[in-house]
């Protein structure tokens, strides 16, 4: 009877027991499998055909897969054999949408089809996560029919390199991350208080002085005494008594950046995974480093400033330039070599958390809005994004800031990234400017995982089943005030991140719930799927080395 009931539900349905699981994340907007079908077998003879000399990217970018987790390297060529072959083809008819990809697998072939050369590289990525992860003797495919594109145009993932420095090798490593789950759009948050980590030839100092602290906080604000402590005092805090304006921090000196050679290396790294990468050059405020190297372009020239050795004291100190002539030609000759090293259209000028307590104590900063005519200091703040705004729109590129650059009046071409909570980038939207939403709550992945967290982390829990049901598109947005919406980012600080392993195990698997949220269509998210397809996914990761946190191997978290 059994035996029987298994037979008609092959003939009937197309049912397998035995087929091959697909776990693809993030969720392609259709797929078909056709379990009665035979399996496509990647082995030695198998061969990658491009015959559109374009899409070598994506070849070799397979094959360099293949060969560094499945020791197996596979034949390019530009002629179509019989059988046994994976196609990469161009064809820009196969679908309305930009970057995006069809992909089909029989017994014989694989077939992908994309509309652009993204569109081909997003399908070798899903073709990828059907490799099996725990059967090297025999690379089966299931005969599948995916139908795919990217819901948002912006899917970007942040990296804060300023309070704690990562090595060129360990960027790459994260670029792949970020290419595995479809991203585009990388944000390097290169400059802050805590170290200016990118050359700048004009201005040597940037990372002679700036790129180095002599000790960093230890634990959270105000720190925890062990061996090793000192006492940072800061004399011109706001609102802090002596007694807790005593800040404990170590004795480690950390630092280091990034050459031009080191830059333009990683860019062109990214670029062939068809990732912008977008460089963050913080001002007003955040600018700590710059003034410890260069001290005139502050409000208090006459002041030592030193590198940040503290975070948690948000507005507790003068890190914020002087709103001057000479500041602004500084900064225009900085952005002119960061433009020159990045091809992205879009700068990031930050424009976040600049207390306006120190221009209001500042004579000459007083003298400028008056000269100005500016009624306050917001107004000041405008004034200078807008400024800077123009300097860059003057070299054909495009500014985004974080949604303090609203304040004042928003420049006329910005892009706001809306980080406290939504209401930013839905002021942006309706003012008919794109918006690239950020939450802290939900999109910040320096919080903790779990209520109990195993390790040091900032701020509130960001759940993963929180990150994977946020909808990016706020509901007080009409239709067509809905299309400024960009897209979304993850945001990944790094105060309480010191090693590749513990930037692996903030990142994963929200990284996964947040590539869902932004690549896959509404409709299609299920998170108790999610969840199964999760599973799938870590074996991927055991195979790649990449540590994340065990506890979502079991259902108690």
């Amino acid at each position: 009877m059994k035996n029987l009931l298994f037979l008609i539900l092959l003939l009937v349905f197309g049912f397998n027991p035995f087929a091959q699981e697909v776990n693809i994340i993030p969720q392609p907007a259709y797929i078909n499998v056709e379990s009665t079908k035979k399996a496509f077998i990647i082995d030695a003879k198998t061969q990658i055909v491009v015959i559109d000399s374009s899409l070598m990217n994506s070849a070799d970018f397979l094959n360099d897969y293949l060969q560094k987790y499945y020791k197996l390297t596979l034949n390019i060529t530009n002629v179509t054999p019989n059988k046994n072959f994976i196609s990469l083809v161009l064809n820009t008819r196969i679908s309305e949408f930009d970057n995006a990809y069809i992909l089909n697998s029989s017994d014989n072939k694989i077939s992908i089809a994309g509309t652009s050369k993204p569109g081909v590289f997003y399908g070798i990525q899903s073709l990828i996560q059907l490799i099996p992860t725990n059967n090297f003797n025999q690379l089966s495919i299931p005969s599948i029919n995916i139908i795919d594109h990217p819901r948002f145009d912006y899917r970007g993932m942040h990296l804060d390199v300023s309070r704690h420095f990562f090595e060129v090798d360990f960027i790459k490593q994260y670029i792949d991350y970020l290419v595995l789950h479809k991203m585009n759009y990388f944000h390097w948050h290169l400059t802050d208080d805590h170290g200016w980590r990118i050359e700048i030839k004009k201005y040597p100092k940037l990372t002679e002085i700036g790129a180095w602290r002599n000790g960093s906080i230890v634990g959270l604000w105000p720190g925890k005494g062990n061996e090793g402590i000192k006492y940072q005092v800061l004399p011109t805090a706001i609102n802090i008594t002596p007694k807790n304006a005593m800040i404990k921090t170590d004795d480690v000196k950390h630092g280091g950046f990034y050459t031009q050679e080191q830059i333009k290396d990683v860019v062109d790294y990214a670029a062939k995974r068809y990732i912008t990468i977008i460089p963050e050059i913080e001002m007003p405020a955040h600018s700590m480093a710059l003034l410890a190297a260069y001290p005139e372009l502050g409000t208090e020239p006459n002041k030592k400033y030193t590198v940040a050795e503290t975070w948690g004291m948000m507005n507790k100190y003068n890190n914020v330039l002087q709103a001057s002539d000479t500041t602004f030609k500084f900064l225009e000759n900085v952005l002119t070599e960061v433009m020159e090293l990045f091809p992205s259209k879009y700068i990031h000028i930050g424009g976040d958390e600049a207390s306006k307590v120190w221009w209001k104590q500042s004579a000459v900063s007083q003298q400028i809005m008056k000269s100005n005519g500016l009624k306050n200091e917001s107004e000041l703040q405008s004034y200078f994004i807008q400024r800077v705004e123009k300097f860059v729109n003057s070299k054909g590129k495009t500014i985004i800031g974080w949604n303090e650059i609203l304040q004042g009046g928003l420049a006329p071409n910005a892009i706001v990234m809306s980080w406290q909570g939504e209401k930013g980038g839905i002021e942006a939207a309706k003012q008919n400017h794109q918006a690239i939403m950020t939450p802290e709550n939900k999109m910040y992945f320096n919080h903790a995982q779990f209520v109990k967290e195993d390790s040091l982390t900032a701020g509130k829990p960001s759940l993963l089943a929180d990150v994977y049901n946020y909808e990016p598109v706020p509901t007080e947005l009409n239709a067509e005030q809905a299309k400024y919406i960009w897209g979304g980012q993850g945001c990944l600080w790094s105060e309480y991140i010191t090693n590749p392993a513990k930037v692996q195990y903030q990142l994963f698997p929200r990284l996964d719930a947040l590539s869902e949220i932004l690549w896959s269509p509404k409709e299609k998210k299920n998170y108790p799927d999610f969840l199964q397809r999760l599973k799938t996914q870590f074996k991927r990761y055991d195979l790649m080395g990449i540590t994340y946190s065990k506890k979502y191997l079991s259902n108690t978290f």
